[in-house]
């Protein structure tokens, strides 16, 4: 397949559904598109129908291209990561994957123009974290959550309000930076280093004020992310973890029990906030992310330092830590069910503890007038005291 036959078709995919977020070529299948968070088939001319394995190849050659690398990385570990550019449309981020002997593609498509804190709705507490100097910033999710997104509107904050050199490490470069008071070298994992600890390593031999780290994948990334933390570097990176308290644990989990002692005290001292983002449907249509805050206070890092008991934990005290910006996804979710952004079923399918955000969509729900339960029909039995004494 040729490049310009490739670019036609995902014009027409992206001209049929502007709304796609993912387009997805799988063998025995037509080529698909994801819309708010649901797979349709994708309209084209011509449609060639359930795809056939030598044409997703084809396809999967035609974005790899004549880097030996993508092949290697797909030959030896059954997947491989790029980007790939629609001229005048958008990028993507792609992932070329094995699956039964044959080759299937994930388009994950992003926009040109990298967005602002404000036009993704973020919280207001992102304005105060791009004012950070130093210590260690993490985004965390499950995959197409957003994450990705957050941080390059985090960054893009950063460039336009401070004259800061910011690198970044990614894989692949999914949003492209402009210069403004700040300076952004962007580097691709593959291309321009070979792994994230040593692109981590080289980073602080760069004079970088702030270090954009795109995923932390194992214990040596994390060790020499908090030795950029603690020599004064601003580090933001991603983890995939379900929520902040499970974001610390994890970190801690990746250490021999005989460092626990240390990395906790490193740590305690080296992390400013942890956001944990869940994407879900709204009642009038498209997706909308909500969120967990977590933010350096006393209380967090006694937690971190000494660990969770049933009296002190970081759920607890997300919950109670209002004052400093903090919040749970349970708090986050109940919000969002007020202002009649996503229902009930929704909120209650993303809560974290069920108990805690069933007692306060009643709240809201008793606050509107509207039943909080099914059962009808409960009355007292005024005649319960004499019956007992009667038998």
């Amino acid at each position: 397949m040729q490049r310009a036959q490739l670019d036609h078709l995902l014009h027409q995919v992206l001209d049929f559904s502007p709304d796609t977020s993912d387009i997805i070529f799988t063998v025995n299948k037509p080529v698909q598109v994801e819309v708010h968070g649901e797979l349709h088939n994708a309209k084209i001319d011509s449609n060639p129908g359930p795809l056939l394995p030598f044409q997703v190849e084809a396809i999967a050659m035609c974005l790899m291209g004549r880097k030996l690398r993508l092949y290697e990385d797909q030959l030896r570990t059954g997947s491989c990561d790029l980007s790939y550019e629609l001229p005048g449309r958008c990028r993507f981020r792609v992932n070329v994957l094995g699956q039964k002997g044959s080759l299937a593609i994930v388009m994950r498509k992003l926009t040109s123009k990298v967005p602002t804190i404000a036009e993704l709705g973020l919280p207001e507490i992102f304005h105060t974290m791009a004012q950070e100097k130093f210590g260690l910033i993490l985004v965390t999710g499950a995959t197409g959550t957003g994450k990705t997104t957050s941080l390059a509107a985090l960054i893009d904050n950063i460039n336009q309000l401070h004259r800061k050199h910011i690198v970044t490490l990614e894989d692949p470069i999914e949003y492209v930076h402009e210069h403004k008071l700040g300076t952004v070298n962007q580097r691709e994992l593959g291309l321009d280093f070979d792994s994230f600890a040593s692109g981590l390593r080289a980073a602080l031999r760069q004079a970088p004020k702030v270090i954009l780290v795109g995923e932390i994948r194992d214990r040596e990334t994390i060790t020499i992310a908090l030795e950029a933390a603690e020599t004064g570097h601003l580090v933001l990176g991603t983890l995939h973890t379900s929520d902040t308290g499970q974001t610390i644990n994890r970190i801690i989990g990746m250490f021999e029990l005989a460092e626990e002692r240390l990395i906790r005290s490193r740590l305690a001292e080296s992390i400013k906030y942890v956001v944990s983002q869940r994407l879900m449907p709204k009642i009038s249509g498209g997706r909308i992310p909500a969120f967990e805050i977590l933010r350096t206070s006393l209380r967090i890092k006694e937690v971190i330092y000494h660990g969770e008991n049933d009296e002190k934990n970081f759920y607890s005290i997300v919950e109670s830590g209002d004052a400093y910006g903090m919040i749970t996804f349970d708090k986050y979710l109940g919000n969002l069910f007020y202002e009649n952004i996503i229902t009930e079923e929704v909120a209650m399918l993303n809560g974290s503890d069920k108990s805690r955000l069933a007692q306060m969509i009643d709240k809201i729900k008793a606050a509107r007038g509207e039943k909080v339960t099914d059962i009808d029909g409960l009355e007292l039995d005024h005649e319960y005291e004499r019956k007992s004494v009667l038998f």
